[in-house]
């Protein structure tokens, strides 16, 4: 059975020449505190895969569980929880160091393995020899944060990814309260572990919930992932540019295939932005230029977003050939 197609709309164009080439459609959904939602555009009530924009409210039950202080975990372990990281030294220590506070190992995990992403994002090369595993993997802090859990209530490790375990219960649980109350529709992530869709706007309500720490639990969540953003993302990412340009105001998390989550706690919203067809040059154009609609953000050129605002396309030789525009207007709104 096919599921209904949400009704996106064309946000953001990529020009060859004077011709649209590429058009990438999408939706927006900006939220109050009281989940009001009070800017959008296309379809912001349907669901979407959060994919891994979840990973703070997957970490949620073992912050609320007591696991933080139980295992002497500090913000540098929940920001890795949180994050969507590139495989640096600092992130697999970190990891490694999770691990090792809860008596289990690398083979525990069951993210699988990929080379780091960080030479993806750096355009630079792997060493020839380097040998990666599932510490390498961007997922790796979310799943070791699961195990933790695990370890904290005395459940087994071996079927934490059940959808059906304990953990993966609890988690659906706060999904759940994002989605109208109604049965949030799960997938299987890149990772293999369980995830949700929610509406846009569903989504950025939690995010306003986290920027404006809407229980010490979310604070915390909030404060490690603001205070470490190169924990959750990495060299040369957009979330750590986002977060630094928010200047601790803003709490972001990328999701694959076209998810974009921030909550701006200044203002007390929150913001959920998805490009249909995953393209992230397109997501990221179109996450800035709602930005700077919002007037959350002033000249784009003179922050770490620069690259991302309305971006040159140049072929091989340097050339520009086209440009990546937005299309779209948010109503004016009062934040």
């Amino acid at each position: 059975m096919t599921a209904p197609v949400p009704a996106h709309v064309p946000l953001v164009v990529a020009t060859r020449g004077d011709l649209a080439e590429l058009v990438h459609i999408g939706s927006i959904a900006v939220v109050d505190s009281a989940g009001k939602l009070v800017a959008g555009l296309g379809d912001p009530t349907a669901f979407n895969f959060t994919r891994s924009a979840l990973k703070p409210l997957q970490a949620l039950p073992f912050v609320a569980d007591g696991g933080m202080s139980r295992f002497g975990f500090t913000s540098h372990e929940l920001a890795l929880m949180c994050a969507s990281h590139s495989g640096e030294a600092i992130h697999v220590a970190t990891v490694q160091r999770m691990l090792d506070r809860i008596g289990l190992a690398e083979p525990d995990l069951q993210c699988g393995c990929h080379p780091p992403t960080y030479y993806v994002h750096t355009g630079t090369q792997a060493p020839p020899a380097a040998h990666w595993n599932q510490l390498h993997h961007n997922c790796s802090g979310k799943h070791s944060g699961f195990l933790a859990w695990c370890r904290l209530h005395d459940a087994p490790t071996r079927s934490y990814l059940d959808p059906d375990a304990p953990l993966q219960r609890r988690v659906r649980d706060v999904v759940r309260g994002y989605a109208g109350n109604a049965e949030p529709p799960m997938g299987i992530d890149g990772c293999s572990a369980p995830n949700f869709a929610l509406p846009l706007a569903g989504l950025a309500a939690a995010f306003c919930d986290l920027a404006t720490g809407k229980t010490p639990e979310y604070a915390a969540l909030a404060y490690a992932m603001t205070r470490h953003p190169d924990l959750v993302s990495g060299t040369a990412r957009s979330d750590l540019a986002l977060m630094q340009a928010g200047r601790g105001d803003w709490v972001t998390k990328i999701g694959a295939d076209g998810v974009q989550a921030i909550g701006v706690r200044s203002k007390g919203i929150g913001i959920a932005i998805r490009v249909a067809d995953g393209n992230t040059r397109a997501l990221l154009a179109a996450t800035v230029e709602v930005l700077q609609l919002l007037a959350l953000l002033g000249d784009a050129a003179a922050t770490p977003l620069a690259k991302y605002a309305r971006p040159r396309i140049t072929n091989y030789r340097g050339t520009v050939v086209g440009r990546v525009e937005p299309l779209f207007t948010l109503p004016r709104v009062t934040l």
